[in-house]
């Protein structure tokens, strides 16, 4: 007798939980009905089990996953908004600089996320109150400017939906123009 070969299924038909079961039979059914071409629907596919694998914690297969969505995807938001899950990803390993990277690349897809400067600003404004409290003043206030810069962008684009940005921006004195309603 040989040693049989573990059996590799596809994630979006071994969720356990009845919500995901559920979920995934539903994404399945709209994939199949809606009338995008079978490339599409495969890097839909790939993004679904993607980010399946992210919320379970499995960053690495949810990465690889996420690539194989991007080599399939030819819309500029769907790449946009798997770029930005790639991102996430990275900035919770602590990859800083791969996840601005990323969320510039996710910016270029589609440049109406602003969840992705949101967090670029988070990356600029932590690394800032690092170098303020190293005092190295200079550095510090070039990361806060850069983090001004995109959480103006992130808040012009969402107005009122980054109210603590919008507090820092004020209360720091970094916001050049009145963008808050």
């Amino acid at each position: 007798m040989g040693v049989s070969q573990p059996c590799i299924v596809p994630r979006s038909n071994r969720n356990d939980n009845f919500i995901d079961k559920s979920f995934t039979v539903m994404a399945d059914l709209i994939v199949k009905l809606l009338p995008i071409n079978a490339r599409s629907k495969e890097a839909y596919v790939y993004y679904r089990d993607g980010l399946s694998a992210q919320n379970d914690g499995d960053y690495a297969e949810a990465l690889e996953n996420y690539e194989e969505s991007l080599k399939l995807e030819d819309n500029p938001t769907d790449r946009g908004e798997t770029l930005k899950n790639m991102a996430i990803i990275y900035m919770s390993n602590g990859e800083e600089d791969r996840a601005i990277e990323t969320y510039r690349q996710a910016l270029e897809e589609n440049p109406k996320q602003p969840s992705c400067l949101k967090n670029m600003g988070l990356i600029f404004e932590k690394r800032g109150r690092i170098a303020e409290e190293e005092g190295r003043q200079d550095d510090a206030d070039r990361w806060l400017d850069q983090a001004a810069d995109v959480w103006t962008q992130a808040v012009r684009l969402n107005p009122g939906g980054y109210l603590d940005i919008e507090n820092w921006l004020k209360s720091s004195g970094r916001s050049s123009v009145d963008v808050y309603f």
